[in-house]
């Protein structure tokens, strides 16, 4: 794969940049006249990463994909509706992906309609919970199921990745169902780390750590 190519702190830096020009294309700063192109000063000063570093990862990644450096950009900068879809390409992002939301509480449920403009490569396929009166109350995009029906839409509908949002001690059970339907990916929110079976990745979003992250920063 070409992601294997690509440091995973390069990785980190590629999908922060990704994000930075996909906002910059949003904010309208397009044009025949080049004035979409995004240098690598205007990265640094957003970011604080040294422009060696910007240069380096994007000639990592063009590297990696086959492409002359002259083609995506040079001086005058980088061009978003190039660089973009090479960065995609690269880290396995240009297909479109269906996720579930797995516990439709508070954090659940506001997931379901969690869709913003650069979410295209990704489809809200499902959401299930326990509580049956939830998922026949909630209003949702996608189909709503009862947790006994997991397994048979996730392996019906082909979904790949699970938004877990239960409860701590609800977790690795939930998370075991998941990965055994056939998910390849979990986006945990719950405060525990979950065992899981090889070809089945975590990653934990835990507001806690964050916060603890943040403030050591901070000092």
């Amino acid at each position: 794969m070409v992601t294997d190519a690509i440091s995973e702190p390069a990785q980190e830096r590629l999908l922060q940049l990704m994000r930075l020009l996909e906002n910059h294309v949003l904010a309208g700063n397009t044009g025949p006249d080049n004035k979409s192109a995004v240098t690598s000063a205007q990265v640094e000063h957003l970011t604080g990463w040294p422009r060696d570093t910007i240069r380096k990862d994007i000639s990592c990644l063009m590297a990696a994909g086959g492409v002359e450096g002259g083609s995506i950009g040079g001086n005058a900068g980088y061009e978003p509706e190039l660089l973009i879809p090479l960065i995609k390409k690269a880290l396995g992002l240009d297909c479109r992906r269906k996720f579930c939301v797995v516990g439709l509480g508070r954090l659940g449920s506001a997931y379901l309609n969690f869709a913003p403009p650069e979410l295209a490569e990704f489809e809200l396929a499902a959401g299930f919970d326990t509580n049956v009166n939830r998922v026949e109350i909630l209003k949702s995009p996608a189909p709503l199921y009862p947790v006994y029906k997991l397994a048979e839409v996730i392996s019906r509908l082909g979904i790949e990745i699970a938004l877990l949002c239960v409860p701590a001690e609800a977790a690795q059970a939930a998370a075991e169902k998941c990965a055994a339907a056939g998910i390849k990916g979990i986006l945990n929110f719950a405060p525990v780390a979950l065992a899981l079976p090889p070809g089945v990745t975590a990653r934990n979003v835990y507001v806690v750590d964050e916060l603890r992250s943040l403030t050591i920063k901070m000092k």
